[in-house]
């Protein structure tokens, strides 16, 4: 599933979605109406109000972390057997204690918290707070955000942020995020439909790319990125991301493709596969090198496939069970210092609860490298786990 591209016509990618963005935002001008028609909304003389409220939902999730591998910690990383300490083989952790708190001010305006309260468990510096913006929707064809939120670069970053589906995010999620790519970064977005049957989507924006809680920007560059989505069968939607910024070190880029798709095969059983290739530059990496090589040279990519098969049991107090078992594999410096990582997830997940609400999931994470690095992380482990999430 590896997609090759030829760097060289990388900033070509960029005028064509440039343009089809431009003209779907012209098109969502000329069939701007306001937003969705309500009953006797012509009557209202003042907007201040109208459909104002507030929610709070949460998240916990817990786990058991043990290590199958012999002087392997619970982080992955090898240890001399000698050592009297760093030998945590097994231990019980908070992944995430997540508060949402969503206020909608009225039909245009609403603001959205996000914050991590198991970042307090390490140093919190630049953590716990995640998501932090200001939404305006004026129809289905152009909402804005703008405070610290997770681009729209990619399946993962749509994913709520209260349902996870294996052990966690993908490992080029990671990567990516580290240099600015994904998660959460502060600035702005536009997005929305660019037909009328919301199969063909848009997302774009601007952000400072030295990632989330961060006082300023660490240089006067910002990174641009965007994302064209299309729904081209029943099931089935296939989306397409570029972007171009920096990270205090040059200017860099990445492209990425996915896939996703879901098929019910009956009243009970239902297939879904999601997909995802990325290649991108990596100024994490490049800016921990003391021996600076050409930033261009310095890249990472990776790819995922992430089928779930479901059993939709529908008893009272047992919903669903699904069967996963994610394929990665991932290189953060494939053109300079070739050292692949691949990485399988068999998991089975009970759900107490619909729509995730109460799920107790078991899983194997195999990590295996092309090349093993004593007392690294670098190195081929097995972590079995047990997790059990619950949102409110």
């Amino acid at each position: 599933m590896i997609i090759l591209i030829n760097n060289p016509q990388v900033k070509n990618l960029y005028i064509p979605l440039s343009i089809l963005l431009f003209f779907s935002c012209l098109k969502a001008a000329a069939q701007q109406t306001a937003a969705t028609p309500h009953v006797n909304t012509d009557t209202i003389k003042n907007f201040s109000t109208y459909h104002r409220s507030i929610t709070f939902a949460g998240l916990l999730q817990t786990r058991f972390l043990g290590s199958l591998t012999k002087n392997v910690d619970v982080n992955g990383k090898n240890f001399d057997p000698t050592a009297t300490t760093g030998k945590i083989t097994n231990t019980f952790m908070l992944k995430r204690v997540r508060f949402v708190v969503k206020g909608t001010v009225n039909d245009h305006f609403s603001a959205n918290l996000l914050m991590n309260f198991a970042e307090f468990s390490s140093d919190p510096t630049n953590k716990v707070l995640e998501n932090a913006f200001v939404k305006y929707t004026l129809n289905k064809y152009l909402n804005v955000q703008a405070g610290q939120f997770r681009p729209f670069f990619g399946i993962e970053d749509v994913v709520p942020n209260d349902i996870i589906r294996t052990l966690d995010y993908s490992n080029q999620y990671y990567a990516f995020g580290a240099s600015g790519w994904q998660s959460f970064q502060t600035g702005v977005a536009v997005f929305g439909n660019i037909n009328a049957s919301g199969k063909l989507r848009y997302y774009a924006g601007a952000y400072n790319g030295n990632n989330r809680n961060q006082a300023n920007d660490n240089d006067n560059r910002k990174n641009f990125y965007g994302r064209i989505e299309a729904d081209l069968l029943k099931g089935f939607t296939v989306g397409v991301n570029a972007a171009q910024g920096s990270l205090g070190a040059g200017t860099g880029d990445a492209l990425g493709i996915d896939v996703k798709s879901s098929v019910p095969l009956n009243e009970r059983w239902e297939v879904s596969l999601g997909g995802e290739y990325k290649t991108g530059t990596n100024f994490a990496l490049y800016n921990s090198l003391t021996v600076k090589p050409t930033l261009k040279d310095v890249r990472m990519q990776g790819f995922y496939i992430f089928p779930i098969v479901r059993y939709n049991y529908n008893m009272r107090r047992v919903r669903a069970i699904e069967f996963s078992s994610r394929y990665e594999y991932f290189n953060e410096n494939y053109q300079l210092n070739h050292n692949s990582r691949q990485t399988v997830i068999p998991n089975v997940s009970l759900i107490f609860a619909d729509d995730f609400y109460a799920a107790l999931q078991l899983g194997v994470s195999i990590d295996m490298y092309q090349h093993t690095i004593p007392l690294t992380t670098a190195n081929n482990h097995n972590l079995a786990y047990l997790q059990l999430q619950v949102r409110f």
